[in-house]
């Protein structure tokens, strides 16, 4: 070893001598560093140094799912100009909400929250930092003026939960409440709750701060046009979410600004007679890395009816090839354009504006600016105050009138498109529980949707945006036709053991998400799992016209995946029967399933039959439990709060 250590040492001796011994040694350099400071939230970009920077005094933060809540925080922040005051709308996701408590500094400050309710009784997905920091502890805001305008539906348990809370949690932190908290209804007419509100909330506000409303209701511009011509079509935005190109070069994660192109492998009627159709829709996710689990939604971005688009286009006497660029006119606001620019006419209003719903209130508004006729001009303002919502209701809501109807039924109105594009809000993603499972159908998405379509009493053909444009897309034809999809996760989950027994109560298409939950028990079961009791309970209208995926769930219940079936045809005979009529029948088996562990999931109508099966459940546990109503109440809640009982409804 000493050898070795000698010999290796002399080695080590000579390559030093020959190599490296009268070589200069490199000097190292150092690259000369240069520090950015960091600018956080809250610092030189946040929120209260904006204000400051832009003599501005009201900020109007909104929590938004659907867009609903940003448009109202947008006619807010706009008629703080006719009242004297100066206004933005931000997003509290972007702004450091630790910073509220520095409104003071600001002379005659206001902050106004427009915020809607999630699923039950959560916060939206913007919101949700918010909330979490109010729910943390918050901070001292002594001195801060503040409004609350929530948007819900009453047909949900947790109607308005999220505004509710926000405004009693700034009182709590020592915030001044200028007006009650408004509740805006859904499922009634929620521009007019808005509407009666906001008469209400302007004149507190003059009366608080001095100041008086200017008298100009004149329509305040937001963007400014510019038409743009000789771009090259790859600079153009032609449907795409946010990314330009993405459409042509996909990438993942895929989410709500990044979908995936699902190719449309399967678009079949499941109905088998009747008036009605119900579309069974399978979408390919090969190779997109998207991944979902039994009870998820996948939402779909549709288009819009090129026929109206044209009606449009020819109405207003517009090229809609015309490409065009709406800057707002703020520098300072964080969102530089309505919708992905440069664009088509014929883009934005295929792709990007909801032209296909009924305009609110403000849009008449600054619509009736453009008419020439002084008596369709008297006849649109008196629609958009407190004293015209019966009129409003029923010449737009009942008649389900869109803008090209208005366009159509008053001659004289002539606007200019670049305004049509300001005023109307975006389109939607449509989101629709998923109706397979992943153990099954690990590379595609499974759609249940009945197409919506009926004639309005003025005689016009009304379709349902997303279920027309799905339905307009057969397999038949040789061509391959995409759906921009992403997926949303659900807590409408099967329970985490198979041998959990469930109950699942989900008429017409409220089987959609019992279907995928069909199938992964079944897989279970195949592959030897120990499966508990598994009840559904359908209900549709004929069994010979509506029983949608019969034969399916027939082989479910023959090999003992579906260990019973409680199936209510409403209109097979003279008394009309339903699935909380059956529930009602079968209230000791129900209990003994609960006294056991099971869980309960409601999917469908939130207006009438989760309410109904919701008073049915504590009815039985009442009989059955010899519980009072009390009681059973707080036995019911107890069954949400541990994820026993789980609704997914729509209204």
């Amino acid at each position: 070893m000493i050898d070795f250590f000698v010999l290796s040492a002399a080695g080590g001796f000579a390559m030093y001598w020959f190599f490296f011994r009268n070589k200069k040694q490199d000097q190292p350099t150092f690259k000369k560093l240069t520090v950015t400071p960091v600018v956080e939230r809250g610092s030189s970009s946040g929120f209260i140094n904006k204000m400051k920077n832009t003599n501005r005094n009201v900020v109007v933060f909104y929590g938004s799912q659907t867009g609903t809540a940003e448009e109202f925080a947008t006619r807010l922040a706009k008629d703080a100009t006719r009242y004297g005051m100066k206004g933005m709308v931000a997003d509290p996701e972007e702004c450091d909400m630790e910073d509220l408590s520095q409104l003071t500094e600001i002379e005659n400050s206001l902050v106004i929250f427009c915020l809607a309710t999630y699923g039950e009784g959560d916060p939206t997905d913007n919101a949700q930092e918010f909330y979490d920091y109010l729910q943390g502890g918050g901070t001292d805001l002594d001195g801060i003026k503040y409004a609350v305008f929530a948007l819900g539906n009453k047909t949900y348990e947790h109607f308005n939960a999220m505004g509710k809370y926000v405004d009693s949690r700034l009182e709590e932190l020592g915030a001044t409440r200028l007006i009650e908290v408004g509740l805006g209804d859904d499922d009634s007419n929620i521009e007019e709750d808005f509407v009666s509100w906001r008469e209400k909330f302007w004149p507190i506000v003059c009366e608080h701060f001095g100041v008086q409303a200017t008298g100009d209701d004149s329509s305040i511009r937001q963007y400014s046009l510019q038409v743009n011509e000789d771009l090259p079509k790859e600079k153009i935005y032609h449907g795409e979410i946010s990314r330009l190109g993405s459409f042509n070069v996909q990438k993942p994660p895929y989410d709500a600004k990044n979908p995936f192109l699902a190719p449309i492998i399967a678009n079949r009627e499941l109905h088998k007679g009747g008036d009605r159709s119900c579309m069974h829709i399978e979408l390919d996710i090969t190779g997109s890395k998207i991944r979902y689990e039994s009870g998820d939604h996948v939402a779909v971005y549709p288009m819009n009816d090129p026929d109206i688009v044209e009606r449009i286009g020819k109405r207003l006497e517009t090229d809609l090839d015309t490409v065009i660029t709406l800057t707002n006119v703020d520098e300072e606001a964080s969102k530089k354009h309505p919708f992905p620019n440069p664009t088509s006419y014929r883009t934005a209003l295929t792709h990007y504006l909801d032209i296909q719903s009924p305009p609110r209130t403000h849009i008449l508004r600054e619509l009736a600016e453009y008419a020439e006729d002084p008596k369709e001009k008297e006849f649109l303002m008196s629609m958009t105050s407190s004293d015209g919502k019966d009129k409003y209701n029923d010449w737009i809501v009942k008649d389900h009138r869109n803008i090209l109807a208005i366009l159509d039924d008053l001659k004289s109105l002539k606007p200019p498109m670049d305004h049509i594009c300001e005023m109307l809000p975006r389109l939607q993603a449509r989101y629709y529980s998923i109706s397979s499972s992943p153990k099954i159908h690990p590379t595609s998405i499974h759609i249940t949707a009945v197409l919506i379509s009926y004639t309005t009493r003025t005689g016009r053909s009304v379709k349902g945006v997303a279920t027309k444009w799905l339905a307009d897309k057969p397999v038949t034809d040789g061509k391959t036709y995409t759906v921009p999809i992403f997926v949303r996760k659900s807590q409408f989950r099967l329970p985490f053991k198979p041998s959990t027994p469930v109950i699942m109560i989900g008429p017409g298409t409220g089987l959609a998400p019992f279907r995928g939950f069909l199938q992964e028990r079944d897989y279970l079961k195949k592959e030897g799992k120990p499966v508990g009791e598994t009840i559904l309970y359908f209900g549709c209208r004929y069994k010979a016209q509506d029983f949608i995926y019969e034969e399916e769930i027939n082989q479910y219940l023959k090999n003992g995946s579906l260990t019973k079936l409680h199936i209510a045809f409403s209109r097979d005979q003279k008394e009309k029967v339903y699935v909380q009529h059956l529930l009602n029948k079968n209230k000791e088996e129900i209990w003994r399933l609960l006294e056991n562990g099971g869980h309960i999931y409601v999917c469908g109508d939130a207006r009438n039959m989760a309410r109904e099966v919701h008073d049915m459940l504590e009815r039985s546990v009442i009989e059955q439990g010899n519980l009072d109503a009390t009681k059973a109440a707080e036995y019911i809640k107890k069954l949400q709060s541990k994820g026993r009982y789980s609704c997914d409804v729509w209204s």
